[in-house]
Formats: structure tokens, C-alpha cells, sequence
């Protein structure tokens, strides 16, 4: 009998379990969005004058991206390293990730608890080269000089923002597993359909928007193409069409059309 009332508990249990925590979340989402609505205006002023991406957007799109961003600033531990911290780097670091994944569900990255923001260049274990960002298992790590460069537009077609979100998204769905995202797991095994044999190509001396950086593995090619998918979306989607296209339909976004729109508005 206290077998059979042991197993009924585990059971419910588990049968419960995910429309509990979908209830938890979204009190935990409601009573946050009172609090972000009496700092949107701040958000908005921060993010609206570095994210150009951002400004292209509806006034709904907006909100949801700045709630967005307000979430997963409030989930992430931000550390200084030899430099001095301002109110906009969590801000901004964080409008990052939400670019990244804002036509995604899981924009989280919950295995990643702590962001490192490091003044500029730094070298990182036994590799001679400096580094501008990079992902490993103690959490996410930016240079804050590359990093304002690329959402200024100083360095053509890198953003190291969004270079390193990506590294985080593969990893949160591919190696801890963490925050699977269901769209975005099934959609990258068409869009690596399209992007092995651009890398492979690379591999052997075929040169393209990416740069040669992206062809230096798989992990970089991918988080490239981000980057240049963001930064140079009219041009990618000219010369690397497939590609662009196959970019678009897994994270759900295009960029291109954002452009387009803002463009004609302007005129």
C-alpha cells in the first residue's frame, strides 16, 4: 500500500510539475512587468540611444523589448574587472542577448548566471591571442570597449555583443541543455544544411562577407554569421542568400525588412 501512495505522489508529481512552474512563472512575470513599467522610460532612453536595431521597431515590439531586456538584466550577477561600472553596461550587455532571441521563446539563457564585463582586449588561458569576448561553463565574458564599438557601428560587421550571445544560445541548447528552445533546436539542423558547405568551402580558401574568422571552426562560423546577419543584412542576404535565409527562419527575424521599413519612413 505505501508503495503504491509513494508512486501516485511521484507520479502527480511529475504530471504537475510543468503546469506549476508555467503558473509560478507567469505570477513571477506579472508582478515584474509592475515594476519594469515604472523603469521603461529609463530603459528606453539607454538602449534607444545605442541600439539602432531597437529603433526600428513598432512601439509594441519596443515594450517587449525592453521587458525583455528588463528580465534578463534582473536574472544575470554583473562583475567589473578593471573597469568602472555604469547603470547603461548591464542595460545594454543585456539588449544584446534580447536582440539575439527576440523572435525566440527562450531568451533566458538561464545556465548562465554570471556576465564578466572586462575593460578591453585580455588573454584567456594558454592562447597567445587577446580576446575581445568568450563563453565557458563560469559564465559570459565581454570587453567593454569591442563591445560599445560594435553597437556604435565602429567595426564593420562585428558586434561582439551579439557574437558571444550566440555562443551562449548553442550553448544553453546544445551542451547544458538548459533552456531548450523547441524552434530553434529543430531549425538549426536545416540551417546547418545550408551553412556546412559555405564553412567547409571557407575551409579550403573560399572567401565571402564573413570573413575569414568564420572559418576558423564551426562554433566561430556560426556566431559570424550573427553578427554579420545583424550588422549587414542587405548585403548578406545578396551574396549569401541561402544562408540569410536559412538565418532568418531560425531565430525568426529579419533584419533586412527591419531596415527596409526604416529606410522608407525616413525618406
Amino acid at each position: 500500500m505505501e508503495i503504491l501512495i509513494i508512486f501516485l505522489v511521484v507520479c502527480s508529481i511529475l504530471i504537475l510539475h510543468n503546469p506549476v512552474s508555467e503558473w509560478i512563472n507567469r505570477l513571477y512575470v506579472k508582478r515584474q512587468y509592475k515594476s519594469f513599467l515604472a523603469q521603461e522610460t529609463f530603459y528606453h532612453t539607454i538602449v534607444s540611444r545605442y541600439i539602432r536595431y531597437y529603433n526600428r521597431l513598432n512601439l509594441e515590439e519596443q515594450r517587449k523589448f525592453l521587458f525583455r531586456t528588463y528580465l534578463f538584466r534582473k536574472a544575470k550577477r554583473f562583475h567589473y574587472i578593471e573597469v568602472s561600472e555604469s547603470a547603461e553596461m548591464p542595460i545594454l550587455i543585456s539588449a544584446a542577448a534580447v536582440q539575439l532571441t527576440f523572435g525566440l521563446d527562450k531568451y533566458q539563457l538561464n545556465y548562465f548566471k554570471d556576465i564578466y564585463v572586462i575593460k578591453d582586449d585580455y588573454h584567456y588561458g594558454f592562447y597567445s591571442r587577446p580576446f575581445m569576448g568568450h563563453v565557458d561553463l563560469s559564465g559570459i565574458y565581454l570587453s567593454w570597449d569591442n563591445f560599445l564599438k560594435g553597437i556604435k557601428g565602429e567595426s564593420p560587421n562585428c558586434n561582439v555583443g551579439l557574437h558571444e550571445m550566440s555562443h551562449a544560445l548553442a550553448w544553453v541548447n546544445f551542451i547544458t541543455q538548459t533552456e531548450e528552445d523547441k524552434h530553434f533546436k529543430k531549425e538549426f539542423k536545416n540551417f546547418s544544411k545550408v551553412a556546412r558547405p559555405i564553412f567547409e568551402s571557407m575551409q579550403h580558401g573560399a572567401k565571402n562577407i564573413l570573413g575569414e574568422y568564420a572559418g576558423s571552426n564551426y562554433h566561430e562560423f556560426w556566431a559570424v554569421s550573427v553578427e554579420v546577419f545583424f550588422e549587414n543584412p542587405i548585403r548578406m542576404r545578396h551574396e549569401l542568400p541561402e544562408l540569410f535565409k536559412a538565418m532568418s527562419l531560425l531565430l525568426r527575424q529579419d533584419p533586412s525588412v527591419i531596415v527596409n521599413t526604416a529606410n522608407k519612413i525616413a525618406a
